[in-house]
């Protein structure tokens, strides 16, 4: 059996990226010998290849929202992987409206894709992509996985989506985008590991001076639908999960917050091992 992780290949939340910075949301989860994409923000592609992973192996891909920062390389990273040899199918699961974004990629690389068939003998890309359009409760049984799925609280979207991964050892929950919500301890109860979001309360005012084009609108945005990380702890205690990784952290690039300040930031409200994220960070299940 191969080894069982979840690699958090980008960490930041939001779709921006400056010098020095992070990468948007991505991560690989390596469960019963399956390698599961678990959203596709930017740099998704070299951060698979940076754990290794032969992309043309990519067959399982899951999107929580369409946010850009969860599927902005989705049809770069599916389009590479069949350069790089991809001809078995991929089934991709993600909300209403994700076939309309596949279906606009494709139409953007139709001279590409079909020179390639034509020119090298490639097999159709356009045939190996199967969308299945995702809703809460069980998603799908794949070789020894179980994949469910909750709503979160993510306005003004309302398919956002909350995964559980679970074989007959392990529990995964990733919490996708969310403001707290209470089905979530239920939805990640005893987990061996959530990857809960995560907001540091005293920096959000630099960030939106980091930003520059956004109105008060996107701290509303911030505070109506996303999560502080003291009450990620909260909700990672009261689920009674064995580890809490954050990831989707805001923010991440800023040099004045480091590792210590969401340490602090959890103190008093969770005290089981604590991961905080960064970018190839691979945390053994």
């Amino acid at each position: 059996m191969t080894e069982d992780y979840v690699a958090l290949l980008g960490t930041k939340g939001g779709p921006a990226i400056r010098p020095g910075s992070s990468m948007p949301t991505a991560n690989l989860l390596c469960l019963n010998g399956q390698q599961i994409v678990v959203d596709c923000g930017l740099g998704v592609t070299r951060g698979l290849v940076g754990q290794g992973m032969q992309l043309k192996d990519l067959s399982l891909i899951f999107v929580s929202h369409m946010h850009s920062d969860h599927y902005l390389e989705l049809g770069p990273l599916l389009h590479t992987a069949w350069t790089a040899g991809l001809k078995t199918d991929v089934d991709l699961y993600g909300p209403a409206g994700l076939d309309a974004y596949w279906d606009s990629f494709l139409a953007s690389m139709k001279a590409d894709i079909d020179l390639r068939i034509e020119d090298e003998g490639r097999p159709d890309l356009r045939n190996l992509v199967a969308i299945h359009v995702l809703d809460e409760g069980t998603v799908m049984a794949r070789g020894g996985v179980s994949v469910t799925a909750i709503r979160t609280e993510h306005p003004p979207l309302v398919d956002c989506f909350a995964f559980s991964f679970r074989t007959d050892r392990t529990h995964v929950v990733f919490s996708g985008d969310t403001a707290p919500i209470k089905a979530l301890e239920d939805f990640a109860r005893g987990a061996d590991l959530l990857i809960h979001e995560a907001m540091l309360e005293a920096a959000l005012p630099a960030l939106m001076a980091r930003v520059g084009n956004g109105s008060d609108k996107l701290m509303a945005h911030w505070l109506r639908s996303h999560t502080f990380a003291h009450d990620a702890a909260r909700i990672a205690t009261k689920a009674g999960v064995r580890r809490l990784a954050l990831s989707h952290l805001i923010p991440s690039d800023d040099p004045d917050y480091g590792v210590k300040d969401w340490q602090d930031a959890v103190a008093g409200h969770w005290d089981g091992p604590l991961i905080v994220g960064h970018d190839g960070i691979r945390i053994g299940l």
